[in-house]
């Protein structure tokens, strides 16, 4: 009877037995069997071991698809041991497909190559990819070119991956699916750019609206209709004119062929209504258009579809001065303009509000001539007069030389306040430079109306005439030439020489003396001095009589020509 073989002499038999592996030496090792049979959801394989291995069905096919097996079929797993507890050989198939699976992607990666997977599971942030027995995380950011909603009609569908990222040390691989759809999208690009052209009339479909915007597929490849192309008339948003879904006829105006990107235009496609503007909108031309926007330097007013004109703020009111013109008109207000400039070149139209407006300084010298009694508040005083508030929003000056008689202008601007109500006398009105002189004293007892002491009167500088005595003041004499000329005014300083004569409570009311016209103010009221008549008369006295008597005085000489006067 032959004896039983010792340990050694086993192990040796079966180290012979599994080509020189025995002992572990299959264990970590990608080796081949045959499938014996299949029970249940489990493949029992042969892989030369003197027991055999079960691996789960699920393990030989990709997600949510069919395994394909048969009895006799070959196929490929890892060993992880030899053996276990009961006796059999403890296989993976997944464990096989993993390490084959990372061979052929670093070669895939290393080359750049697209690689096919199956998403199958969703974990924090994304979602994992089966990459033939690989797992690998794709971000949620790289599932698709825009966010996607619902990822589950792309699960369980073999689909192409590019591969961003992997480590093998670590088991770590990150996917882009995202990536290929680019690449995909930018290989169709160039392909149907090359049908396009500029100037060319295509239909398109709005995909998506932005303020600045509408974005439209042309089959394909999107362009971009920027909302000034939409129409020649002003468009503040594009959604006043399309809407998500609308099929369009638009041009092609531009094509960027470095960037692939694509200008269209709509209004393009329409009649320029800037053709024939200078003859249809000529300068001088009163117009009726609504106030479409308003801007810190104007506003604009549309005249018809497509074109509109600036009105510029200094154009805007004769009498609003620096104000913001929203304060002046309103959008969507219906306002009457000016033409005052065309320019068909830059398309551009420079109207005037008030233009279309009467004059209100022209207006104010039809109704108010020059003589004419106005009222109105004092709205401001300066320290050379005072601003009066006047009909049409227009405003009147008096200087402070016409507030009142017989004292200074400063002391007659301290009797006035602002909010005061004031009557006065046109003197005159420069529409021009747009500016009203009034006077206040000229309405004063005795004194002339404005625009007639001149004309009316016949006197003339340096005449001596005899005025009567009107009213006393501390500041002089207001009197009269004559019975019903002009009156005017003697300062204290022209009642004489002397400055005993200076005192005005010398004189009484009705009084009569002889003076001299020295000039007229700024209401040609004449202004008279008894000073001036003494000088004068002395001077005349030298003169006659002073190269005929020689050594006679001074004396002597007035004293003379005062008889030969009586005489």
């Amino acid at each position: 009877m032959a004896s039983n073989p010792t340990r050694d002499q086993f192990a040796a038999l079966l180290d012979e037995s599994l080509g020189g592996a025995a002992d572990g030496g299959f264990e970590g090792r990608v080796v081949k069997g045959t499938i014996t049979a299949i029970e249940n959801d489990k493949a029992v394989i042969d892989v030369g071991l003197k027991s055999e291995g079960r691996v789960p069905l699920k393990e030989f096919s990709m997600a949510g698809q069919p395994h394909g097996l048969s009895v006799g079929d070959e196929v490929e797993v890892f060993v992880d041991r030899v053996e276990n507890s009961e006796g059999e050989a403890m296989l993976s198939r997944d464990r096989a497909r993993r390490e084959a699976a990372w061979d052929k992607l670093e070669n895939e990666f290393g080359e750049g190559k697209r690689v096919d997977g199956v998403i199958f599971g969703r974990v924090k942030g994304g979602f994992t990819v089966d990459l033939d027995g690989a797992v690998a995380f794709l971000p949620g950011s790289q599932v698709d070119i825009r966010p996607v909603r619902d990822v589950q009609p792309l699960m369980d569908i073999p689909q192409p991956f590019q591969i961003l990222k992997m480590d093998r040390r670590r088991g770590n691989i990150v996917v882009s699916r995202r990536a290929v759809l680019e690449e995909t999208r930018a290989e169709q690009r160039s392909g149907l750019i090359l049908n396009l052209s500029e100037g060319q009339i295509i239909d398109g479909v709005v995909k998506n609206i932005t303020d600045y915007g509408a974005f439209v597929d042309l089959g394909g490849i999107d362009g971009l209709l920027h909302v000034t192309d939409m129409s020649y008339k002003r468009v503040n948003h594009p959604n006043e004119v399309i809407n998500i879904g609308d099929t369009v006829k638009v041009q092609i105006i531009r094509i960027n062929q470095d960037t692939q990107r694509i200008s269209l235009g709509m209004k393009q496609l329409e009649s320029d209504p800037w053709e024939g503007v200078a003859a249809k909108y000529p300068v001088g031309a009163k117009l009726r258009g609504q106030v479409t926007n308003i801007t810190e330097y104007g506003a604009f007013v549309e005249l018809e579809a497509g074109i509109e004109g600036l009105v510029h703020v200094s154009e805007m009111s004769w009498t609003k001065k620096n104000v913001h013109p929203g304060k002046i008109v309103s959008t969507s207000q219906e306002v009457d303009v000016l033409v005052l400039e065309v320019d068909s070149d830059k398309r551009r139209i420079s109207l005037g509000l008030k233009q279309a407006q009467q004059n209100p300084w022209e207006a104010f010298a039809e109704k108010h001539p020059v003589g004419s009694s106005v009222e109105g508040e004092v709205k401001n005083a300066t320290e050379f007069g005072l601003f009066i508030g006047l009909d049409g929003d227009v405003d009147g000056m008096v200087h402070m030389s016409d507030i009142a008689w017989g004292i200074s202008g400063e002391d007659a601007l301290a009797l006035h306040r602002k909010g005061e109500q004031v009557s006065a006398i046109v003197l005159d009105v420069d529409v021009e430079k747009e500016r009203i002189s009034l006077g206040m004293k000229q309405l004063e007892k005795g004194a002339p109306a404005a625009g007639v002491a001149a004309s009316g009167s016949t006197l003339r500088k340096n005449e001596v005439v005899t005025v009567t005595v009107l009213e006393v003041r501390d500041g002089g004499l207001e009197v009269q030439a004559g019975d019903d000329g002009a009156t005017g005014f003697i300062k204290r300083s022209d009642l004489g020489r002397d400055r005993d004569e200076q005192r005005p409570d010398r004189f009484q009311v009705g009084q009569k003396l002889d003076a001299m016209v020295t000039g007229f103010d700024r209401s040609k009221k004449p202004n008279f001095s008894v000073k001036a008549r003494q000088l004068h008369e002395e001077k005349e006295a030298v003169e006659q009589y002073g190269s005929s008597d020689a050594g006679a005085s001074l004396g002597d000489i007035l004293g003379a020509a005062l008889k030969a006067k009586k005489d």
